[in-house]
């Protein structure tokens, strides 16, 4: 599955990944490969994405808005304040503020 993750000032990530985990006003709720296509809004939370393995260089591309999982090389956060999911045919688009 791709995610792309766009806040007001930049495309921030885009990338192939195998799971993404999301604040959702009724919980936190995580999407996997060929997931039904949903939308969603976001609450301030941390996003949660597990990269696929053809992604683990994504190092040099990454802000410093990222945190890398201490046990685990191919798991990233990125914090948001709020926002909109789009998931539809294995594409994820995160609009957050």
């Amino acid at each position: 599955m791709y995610l792309e993750i766009v806040t007001p000032e930049a495309v921030v990530f885009k990338a192939d990944i195998n799971a993404v985990k999301v604040p959702g006003h009724a919980g936190e709720f995580q999407m996997l490969n060929n997931h039904a296509p949903i939308v969603s809004t976001l609450v301030e939370g941390e996003v949660k994405i597990e990269l696929a393995a053809s992604n683990k260089e994504l190092d040099d591309e990454l802000s410093g808005e990222f945190r890398k999982d201490k046990g685990s090389s191919n798991i990233l956060y990125y914090t948001i304040k709020g926002g909109v999911l789009e998931l539809k045919d294995n594409k994820a688009i995160i609009l957050a503020d």
